[in-house]
């Protein structure tokens, strides 16, 4: 049972709580008090306000279990609900200051169990119980926030394969955002010191739970944009309890990390917890070692593989002039075989030519038998009109020339 304290205020709108214990006790004399005749009738409002005093101070701040039913969330921004058993129910409120502690609103028929303070409305006269917090029986609220917030999210396309981006194999420069006296930030800088000891990490620090990790988060992403002098970005924590890492599935968090200029890697408890940021940023590393092992390349796996690049690249070569030396030769052949082909077709022509040369050759027409008729100064006489008589001239034939004078002259007729 609550613990019972003492009523506050004795006395509530001018007239005493008790007062037929007073009377039996000796305190005041005997009269009519308060509200025990129409003349001393109390009003409402004292009336009430009594009632809220006596019940707020009975009972202390106390868990009650129950079924929520009739939800109805106002415009105002507070929830009205009813908490109900088998045989018994309390009309409950949840203020909206009250609601940043709760992931998210309950549902009709959902088994709850919610601290607060039972009171009194005073201006309906009504019993109620004022929640702070509610828990689900199991994860029912927290799931459902986590489910709503990556409906939104996934809506948005911010979830969607094809936005990932690919981590940078050779970052210079890496930001993390962590609590600086956190273990993650340790193992972090561990793996980086020992795996590539020359890649830079900056901390950007933020708070990683509690009500102000959401606002400090989006402000060191908001940080880190500003920067624009990082290659890679690692953010996350440690493990925890679940409360401790719900500032990981924070909407405005996972929206800043979704807006990050650069590549992220998000580490966030252990391999089996998942986190909205989790869930957008590029990569999901199941521990902060595992994100930063995945950051950057160990320098004797870089050694082995810029060997095993040499081989390849000697191999490469040797078959490239190898192939090259191939097709030198078999251009070298091809290349042989087109000019012997191009002198056999230009000696043909040329054999075609001299036989056609030599068929128009006046050497050729003298083989056959005649002769051609030169005056001294070598000039052709082919006509009988260059001829008179007793003209010199000179008769050439084939195997030589003749000194001949011009005796007659017979036309055709």
């Amino acid at each position: 049972m609550p613990r019972r304290r003492e009523p506050r205020g004795a006395e509530q709108g001018g007239f005493e709580l008790f007062p037929a214990v007073s009377e039996a006790a000796g305190m005041i004399p005997a009269a009519a008090g308060p509200g025990e005749s129409a003349d001393t009738a109390v009003a409402v409002t004292s009336l009430t306000q009594t009632a809220k005093a006596v019940i707020e101070g009975a009972f202390s701040p106390l868990w009650v279990r129950g079924e929520v039913s009739d939800f109805k969330a106002h415009r105002n921004g507070h929830w009205y609900f009813t908490l109900r058993d088998e045989s018994a129910q309390i009309r409950c409120v949840v203020w909206s200051r009250d609601q940043r502690g709760i992931p998210a609103s309950p549902d009709d028929g959902m088994q709850v169990s919610a601290l607060g303070q039972l009171t009194v409305y005073a201006a309906r006269g009504e019993m109620q119980f004022t929640i702070r917090r509610i828990e689900a029986v199991g994860d029912g609220l927290w799931r459902k926030a986590f489910e709503q917030t990556r409906a939104r999210l996934e809506s948005d396309g911010l979830l969607a394969p094809e936005r990932k981006r690919p981590i940078p194999k050779y970052p210079r420069r890496i930001a993390v955002i962590t609590s600086p006296t956190g273990a993650a930030l340790h193992d972090i800088t561990a793996v980086i010191r020992r795996r590539a000891p020359g890649v830079e990490v900056v901390v950007i620090p933020a708070a990683v739970q509690g009500e102000a990790a959401p606002r400090e988060l989006v402000a060191a992403l908001d940080r880190l944009a500003r920067w624009h002098d990082a290659d890679l970005l690692i953010i996350g924590r440690g493990g925890g309890a679940r409360e401790d890492l719900w500032a990981f599935n924070d909407e405005l968090v996972a929206r800043a990390l979704a807006a990050c200029p650069i590549p992220t890697i998000s580490a966030v408890g252990h391999e089996v917890d998942v986190t909205i940021c989790d869930l957008v940023a590029d990569l999901r590393a199941p521990t902060p070692s595992a994100a930063a092992e995945a950051a950057v390349r160990a320098v004797s796996e870089l050694a082995t593989e810029v060997r095993a690049l040499g081989v390849r690249l000697r191999r490469a070569v040797a078959s490239r002039v190898e192939v090259a030396g191939m097709r030198l030769h078999r251009a070298g052949r091809a290349l042989a075989g087109l000019a012997q082909r191009g002198v056999e077709r230009r000696r043909a022509r040329l054999g075609a030519l001299a036989g056609r040369l030599d068929a128009l050759s006046p050497l050729a027409t003298l083989e056959r038998g005649y002769a051609v008729a030169r005056d001294d100064e070598g000039h052709v006489l082919a006509s009988v009109t260059q001829f008179t008589p007793d003209t010199a001239f000179r008769l050439t034939l084939r195997d030589g020339d003749i000194r001949a004078r011009t005796t007659g002259i017979q036309e055709k007729a």
